[in-house]
């Protein structure tokens, strides 16, 4: 294992302004990669900007772009953005999503349809994108995050459980046809965490959720592997349910 890996390396990263993907970020730049995030809050993530920024030490390229990746036309831009900005993309992490909590004769089709769009159709579309490149450079890494949901199904929680089942499905197949080329797909799933996503779960203890900088700890160890070993799927659960 060497995070020296990761060092001048370029990522993507989506959902950079949620709990989780501010702490992803944070690590990434703490390891020398340089990095492009993604967000649908533009104001959020010029905040971020400026964290960051004070923690580049080492002068690594940061650029960002607000996209609305529930739809194909956001996305399309966002993929300009990027490939307008950095040549290849090493790294691609696929952390938005969006957390529906309906009962199934409560929930509609068009949520539904968001809900898929934004925690499956976009990782989809972005792989398939930034995949090229990292195939023909024989070198890549593709991180999905998952949850909990992935494995298990919860009351008011139908389509959110489904899209992490298939965000967990996809990634097992890709993980199958990407590795003769190098690239590496890693599902990491974690439980309740300690943002504001996780804030809504009003019957559950927050106390005992997980800290968010240790889920982009775990993601950075996980990928820092180059050898026969692969993480591939990693479930990071609580300690403590109440």
């Amino acid at each position: 294992m060497s995070k020296e890996l990761l060092s001048g390396k370029n990522c993507l990263l989506t959902g950079a302004s949620g709990g989780i993907g501010k702490e992803i970020a944070k690590q990434l730049v703490k390891n020398n990669c340089n990095v492009f995030l993604t967000g649908k809050t533009k104001d959020k993530l010029e905040k971020l900007i400026l964290e960051l920024e004070s923690i580049n030490h080492n002068n690594v390229k940061i650029d960002y772009f607000s996209s609305d990746i529930s739809n194909v036309d956001g996305i399309t831009k966002l993929i300009s953005n990027v490939n307008n900005s950095f040549p290849t993309i090493d790294i691609l992490i696929n952390c938005a999503g969006t957390f529906p909590i309906f009962s199934l004769q409560n929930t509609s089709l068009e949520e539904f349809e968001n809900c898929f769009n934004v925690n499956i159709k976009a990782p989809f579309v972005l792989t398939k994108e930034f995949a090229k490149t990292m195939m023909e450079k024989q070198w890549g890494r593709i991180i999905n995050i998952g949850s909990s949901s992935s494995y298990d199904g919860f009351k008011d929680t139908s389509i959110y459980c489904a899209s992490k089942h298939a965000l967990l499905g996809f990634s097992r197949s890709i993980l199958d046809e990407l590795k003769e080329f190098n690239v590496r797909t890693f599902c990491i799933s974690p439980g309740s965490v300690k943002t504001d996503m996780g804030k809504v779960l009003t019957k559950q203890d927050f106390s005992t959720f997980i800290d968010p900088n240790e889920i982009a700890q775990m993601i950075i160890f996980a990928i820092s592997f180059d050898n026969e070993m692969i993480p591939e799927e990693i479930r990071l659960n609580r300690l403590i349910k109440k």
